[in-house]
C-alpha cells in the first residue's frame, strides 16, 4: 500500500467535548524540542501525511512505550488539543499497524480510537484524557506486535496511477469489485482528494457490509473512521482511507469474486432481495408482536429465512424500526448465550451497521444493510456452537424477580454483583432501569470501571457500542437490550489496571 496527502489544514480546538472544529496555527510546535534536519527528514518508502500533524505522529511512533504518556501529557499542559491527540494516534495507527491477517487482532489498535473517543465525550470531564490515554499506550502494543511480524508501514501512492474525479470513483468500484488491492489503493486516494466526505462514504457504507470475513470489524472499521475524521478533519482522510480500502479487501485463498463462499452469498442474495421492499417501506407501525417474531426467527432460522422474513415484515406495513429492535437485542441475547469474543462482535458489529444505516443518503443501500445486519446475526449465532457451550437462555430469562427489589438497587451494587453473578446482576439491572435516572447513573458508573479495569480495546468498543445503542433500541425493548449485555461489561471485582495511575501522575 501506498499514499501521500498534499493538502494541509491545520485542524486546532480544544473544546471541552472534543467535538468542536477551529482552525488554527502551528503555534503548538513551538512547545516541542528542536528538531534537527536530518531528523525532519521522513524514511524513504513511508507515507507522508499532512504537515501540520505529522511531528506529533512521528512523536507518538518514536517515543518508547513507557515514556509516551508522560510525553503527551507534557505537550497538553503546554496547549496540545484533543482534537490533534486524537488525530495523530488515528495516523499513527494506519500508518504503522496493518489490517491483515485480520482486520482485527493488532488493528484494534485503529479500530479502538472512535470508541474511546465516544467513552471520552460521555464521560465527566475529568475523566475524558483517560480513554485517550488508555488508546495512546494501546498503539504502542499494536505497534511492537506489527514490528514482530513484518514490520510493515504504509507506504507512498503511486501518483501517476491517481484518478481524479469520477474517473477514481469508477476505478475504485471496479477494483473493489475484482478485489484488486493496487487498484483500490490509487482510486481511493483520487476519491480522497476529489470527492465530498458524504459521497465517499456511501460507497464504504456497501463494501463494508459486503462479507461475513472478520467477524464484522471491516463494518466496524467503516464506522469508525468516518466518526473519528468529522471530529479531526478530512484533511487527514488519504492516509486512512487507503488503510480502509485494504482492510475491506483483506479475505483468504483465491479472489473472491471468482467463488462463491459462504461470506458473501447474502450480499449477493439481498442485493436482489432488497428491490423486493415496498417503495414507501420506511413508514410503517411499530409492532411488539412483528419483533418478537423476528427474534424467533433469528433464534433458528437461517440467514436467508431471516432476510426473507425482515423482507415480508416491512412489505406488511412494519416500521423498520421494530426490524432494528429486534436484531440489536437479539444481538445482546447472544451474548446472554455465550459471553466471549464471537458475541460480543454480534453487538459492535450491529452498532456499525446501525450507524451506517443512519448515516448514508441512499435508499438502496439502507435496504441492504438492514438485510445484511440480519444476516449476519444468524451467522454469528452458529459459529458459537464452536467456541464452547452456549446456554439455552434469551431475554425471558430476565424477567425474573430479583433479590434485593429493585427500590433497594444502586450501580455500584449491581456492578458488584457482576462479578460474583453475572445473570443475577442482569436481572438485577432490569429492574433498576426502572427508576428515573437509573440509566445516566448506571451508564457512568460503567464507563468509570471500564477505565479503571478495562485491558482490551474490547472493553471500550463493546462498552460505547452498547450505552449508545440503548438510546436506538425502542423504549418497550432497551432495558433488556442492556440487562442482556451487562454480561460483557466489568464488574467492580475485577482487578484495577495500572494505565489510570499513570495517566493521572502524567497529568499531574
Amino acid at each position: 500500500m501506498t499514499s501521500r496527502i498534499t493538502r494541509r489544514n491545520m485542524l486546532m480546538g480544544g473544546a471541552a467535548a472534543g467535538a468542536v472544529l477551529g482552525l488554527g496555527d502551528m503555534a503548538f510546535l513551538k512547545h516541542l524540542r528542536p528538531v534537527s534536519a536530518e531528523e525532519a527528514q521522513l524514511k524513504p518508502g513511508v507515507v507522508r501525511l499532512d504537515p501540520s500533524i505529522e511531528p506529533l505522529v512521528r512523536l507518538l511512533e518514536e517515543t518508547p512505550r513507557e515514556r509516551l504518556l508522560e510525553e503527551v501529557a507534557d505537550r497538553i499542559k503546554k496547549g496540545l488539543s484533543y482534537q490533534e491527540v486524537l488525530a495523530a494516534l488515528l495516523l499513527a495507527g494506519v500508518r504503522n499497524v496493518e489490517p491483515r491477517p485480520s482486520v482485527g487482532f493488532k488493528f484494534h489498535a485503529v479500530l479502538v480510537v472512535n470508541s474511546a473517543h465516544i467513552a471520552s465525550l460521555a464521560s465527566p470531564p475529568e475523566h475524558r484524557w483517560l480513554p485517550i490515554f488508555w488508546a495512546l499506550d494501546y498503539f504502542k502494543e499494536a505497534q511492537a506486535k506489527d514490528e514482530l511480524e513484518r514490520g510493515w508501514t504504509m507506504g507512498p501512492v503511486d501518483e501517476s496511477a491517481v484518478p481524479r474525479g469520477a474517473a477514481a470513483q469508477d476505478a475504485f468500484i471496479t477494483a473493489m469489485d475484482n478485489w484488486d488491492e493496487s487498484g483500490a489503493d490509487v482510486a481511493v486516494a483520487g476519491m480522497a482528494r476529489s470527492m465530498k466526505p458524504g459521497d465517499v462514504y456511501e460507497l464504504f457504507y456497501r463494501y463494508g457490509s459486503r462479507d461475513f470475513r472478520s467477524i464484522g470489524h471491516k463494518a466496524i472499521f467503516v464506522a469508525n473512521s468516518w466518526r473519528t475524521l468529522q471530529t479531526i478533519g478530512w484533511q487527514h482522510a488519504e492516509p486512512v482511507l487507503r488503510s480502509l480500502a485494504y482492510a475491506l479487501l483483506n479475505h483468504e485463498g483465491t479472489n473472491p469474486a471468482q467463488r462463491d463462499d459462504d461470506a458473501d452469498r447474502p450480499f449477493r442474495r439481498n442485493s436482489e432481495l432488497a428491490t423486493s421492499i415496498r417503495p414507501d417501506w420506511q413508514n410503517g407501525k411499530m409492532d411488539d408482536g412483528a419483533v418478537s417474531e423476528l427474534l424467533q426467527t433469528l433464534r433458528s432460522g437461517s440467514n436467508n429465512e431471516a432476510c426473507d422474513q425482515v423482507v415480508a415484515l416491512l412489505n406488511l406495513g412494519i416500521s423498520p424500526q421494530s426490524i432494528w429492535d429486534a436484531q440489536l437485542v437479539y444481538s445482546g441475547e447472544l451474548l446472554m448465550r455465550q459471553p466471549g469474543i464471537v458475541a460480543l462482535h454480534s453487538v459492535t458489529t450491529a452498532n456499525a451497521t446501525h450507524f451506517a444505516y443512519q448515516a448514508t443518503e441512499n435508499d438502496e443501500t439502507r435496504r441492504l444493510l438492514l438485510l445484511q445486519n440480519a444476516a449476519f446475526l444468524t451467522m454469528f449465532r452458529d459459529a458459537l456452537p464452536g467456541r464452547g457451550n452456549v446456554k439455552p437462555l434469551t431475554i425471558d430469562n430476565l424477567a425474573s424477580d430479583p433479590s434485593p427489589t429493585g427500590a433497594d438497587l444502586s450501580s455500584d451494587r449491581i456492578l458488584a454483583e457482576l462479578s460474583r453473578d453475572p445473570m443475577a446482576a442482569a436481572q438485577q439491572l432490569k429492574a433498576f432501569l426502572a427508576r428515573p435516572g437509573a440509566m445516566e447513573e448506571f451508564s457512568n458508573a460503567a464507563r468509570v470501571l471500564v477505565f479503571l479495569k478495562g485491558n482490551d480495546a474490547h472493553d471500550y468498543k463493546f462498552s460505547s457500542a452498547v450505552l449508545e445503542d440503548y438510546g436506538a433500541v425502542s423504549p418497550r425493548w432497551r432495558d433488556s437490550y442492556l440487562a442482556a449485555n451487562i454480561f460483557q461489561l466489568q464488574g467492580a471485582g475485577q482487578p484495577d489496571n495500572d494505565l489510570v495511575r499513570r495517566t493521572r501522575e502524567a497529568l499531574a
